[in-house]
């Protein structure tokens, strides 16, 4: 591979922030081409290519790891740290166009393997290895995806923003993926190579628009195969299709062809230019059942909270109150209401005979003050990100944005972690500082680069586009020791000069003895119970979000996905309130972790629909691909146990500062 130059971090957050000045795109402005160039006109199409993945491998590759025609000056565009991270490669190729000059079967190169030469042959391998795999090119014109579009079930049009180097026919007769297109692809054991691609461009002329020239609003191509069995007499219309053995010991030539046709469109804008391939892709529909789905579960748990806020503890608070006023025997009934005594009282709601244990510092405070610190920070970054994807600014068309704005938001919220934590530190009577400052800045991070620097190691190895390059890595490193841990420290620094956060009632210097609880209000069930719900409003989303990731399919509805956060945000900390609330009910004052782990259990239901998309959705094959995909999804899990948990436990710490600061205690 070839090495690659580290990544110019001041230039990068600048050029980010000052490329969100645009709406639609941000940092993309509209180029006009022309037959003839001019000064606001471009005449030469470039088309660029882009690393090659696959839905049976999690290995990507960059186009120069196989064997393709390249580019004789070879140009690479600038990367920003999300396209890095995410393992993309753009490079120039030797596929160029003069836009409205139509070519047919135009040669690019031909490419020859000797049975005798064991580089050709280690060659011919990698490329039978991609077509087997299914290994699909992505290729980009004007930073638009040159799409493959075909018919799917019910009449309906897909458009792959992906086509793949070749198909095969299995030993069986099995024509696998792409060879079902064409029923010349029949012969038993043979790879089939897509050496030849019609391109069609549509544009978008100018004429009648306040700017000159044409602009480009579509590219799509057919992949076909032809053996071209006489590279001075090609022939793209009819022929042979070009076979490859499965057990070749011959000598293998390919020739690269292509033809190109430009056609006017009159109704695609510039600025919809993306929606084709958008519109393509289904599921809009069950978009919407998963959300009035979740507005159910969101509708019933609202129910359940407001009848234990509005009647149950209105009626408690009234109740104990009242006692409080009387002679703690019995209350004198009136006509309009009458009070059971004070013991049946007690009795019937126990949450207030703990008030004096309630606020006892939890065990280990100084881990979960930590998690909420960090929790603080995720939920912080995702909701910024989520909001501006919604206005426009990330979308797929603005490469790698979505990363990038994740990763400097991240580095650049280290303030508000170090001061939740050092707050909540203090408030459990912490004195270690030092060590939970420490903690906050190092701890999950340091758990999240261990794991992503072992991925990246598995990734060097297998010779993948994905392994994240050393100079990059040291860079990750210098944002998060130079800038990440100092603001940790600053935020810390304010939240120890604080007070601690007052609590209500005072707290008992002797532990009140907790009652044998019933198998739901021990802690491992109700944990157990906690998570299911948030789950039942994700998982539809998470399927998207799954696809987006492994099956490399276009993520744009962020719309959905910003509207799902909210729909999290308020299950996770209703279901949360809900089971603290019959906890301290049975007299169980031990909720400052269980409210964390509650919601915050939502991650390992996470974690088992992953297993079960990846042996029910996936085609991985291989030990490398099995180990990243479940390092990364670990990585995935720890993120959104943090985000959970810190929800439901400030919304139950909310929650129990309310009910026992409205009670009279002596």
């Amino acid at each position: 591979m070839k090495t690659r130059q580290p990544v110019g971090w001041v230039y990068l957050l600048v050029t980010y922030f000052t490329s969100c000045s645009a709406f639609y795109l941000p940092g993309l402005a509209p180029v006009s081409f022309c037959e003839t160039a001019a000064e606001d006109c471009q005449s030469q199409i470039e088309l660029f290519v882009n690393r090659l993945d696959s839905v049976e491998s999690v290995l990507p590759y960059e186009y120069d790891m196989f064997d393709f025609c390249k580019d004789v000056h070879e140009k690479r565009p600038s990367e920003n740290l999300g396209q890095v991270l995410f393992g993309e490669r753009i490079e120039s190729s030797p596929y160029k166009f003069n836009f409205k000059e139509e070519v047919k079967c135009k040669k690019v190169c031909t490419k020859s393997y000797k049975a005798a030469d064991k580089d050709d042959v280690a060659k011919l391998d990698f490329l039978k290895m991609g077509m087997q795999l299914n290994y699909q090119h992505h290729w980009i014109i004007d930073n638009m995806p040159v799409t493959w579009c075909y018919e799917v079930e019910e009449g309906q049009r897909y458009c792959n923003p992906g086509f793949p180097i070749g198909c095969l026919v299995t030993s069986e007769g099995k024509a696998k993926d792409a060879c079902v297109i064409n029923s010349d692809f029949n012969k038993r054991n043979t790879f089939y190579v897509f050496n030849h691609v019609d391109i069609k461009i549509n544009y978008h002329s100018g004429d009648s628009e306040s700017w000159h020239g044409a602009r480009l609003v579509a590219a799509t191509l057919e992949p076909k195969s032809f053996s071209h069995a006489d590279e001075n007499n090609l022939n793209c219309e009819t022929g042979e299709p070009k076979e490859v053995p499965v057990d070749s010991k011959q000598d293998v030539s390919i020739v690269y062809t292509y033809s190109v046709r430009f056609e006017e469109d009159v109704h695609i804008k510039w600025a919809s230019r993306w929606d084709y391939i958008l519109v393509s892709m289904p599921h809009t529909n069950i978009q919407w059942f998963s959300i009035m789905n979740s507005l159910v579960i969101v509708l019933f748990l609202s129910g359940m909270v407001a009848m234990i806020m509005l009647r149950t503890l209105h009626k408690d608070i009234a109740r104990y109150n009242q006692v409080d006023q009387g002679d703690l025997v019995k209350l004198t009934p009136t006509k309009e209401k009458s009070f059971p005594p004070y013991e049946d009282a007690q009795e019937e709601s126990g949450w207030k005979q703990v008030h004096g244990d309630v606020f006892r510092p939890p065990r280990k405070g100084m881990l979960l003050s930590v998690f909420l610190g960090q929790g603080t920070q995720i939920f912080i970054m995702t909701f910024i990100t989520l909001f501006l994807a919604c206005l426009g600014f990330l979308s797929p068309a603005n490469r790698g944005a979505l990363m990038t704005c994740a990763v400097v938001l991240w580095v650049l919220l280290g303030t508000p972690a170090g001061y939740v934590s050092a707050r909540l530190y203090k408030t459990f009577g912490g004195e270690k500082w030092k060590t939970n400052v420490l903690l906050t800045a190092l701890l999950c991070p340091g758990i999240v680069f261990a794991d992503f620097f072992l991925m990246n190691l598995i990734l060097w190895v297998e010779g993948s586009s994905a392994a994240i390059p050393f100079g990059t890595l040291v860079a990750i490193l210098a944002m998060w020791f130079g800038i990440s841990v100092p603001l940790t420290f600053i935020g810390a620094y304010f939240g120890f000069k604080k007070a601690a956060i007052e609590q209500p009632v005072r707290t008992n210097q002797i532990p009140r003895q907790i009652p044998e609880q019933s198998f739901f209000t021990k802690p491992i069930p109700g944990i157990v119970m906690g998570g299911i719900l948030p789950f039942g409003c994700i998982f539809i989303q998470l399927f998207f979000i799954l696809n987006s990731i492994w099956s490399h399919q276009m993520y744009y509805m962020f719309g959905f996905l910003f509207l799902v956060f909210l729909i999290l945000l308020i299950t996770c900390s209703e279901a949360t309130i809900l089971l603290c609330y019959f906890h301290l009910c049975a007299e169980d004052y031990h909720w400052w972790w269980r409210s964390f782990l509650t919601s915050g259990f939502t991650a390992v239901y996470l974690f088992i629909y992953a297993v079960h998309y990846f042996f029910s959705k996936l085609q991985i094959i291989g030990a490398a691909s099995t180990i990243l995909y479940f390092g990364y999804t670990m990585i995935m899990v720890l993120i959104f146990f943090l985000f959970t948990g810190t929800i439901g436990f400030f919304a139950c710490f909310w929650f129990v500062n309310k009910i026992y600061s409205v009670v009279k205690v002596d």
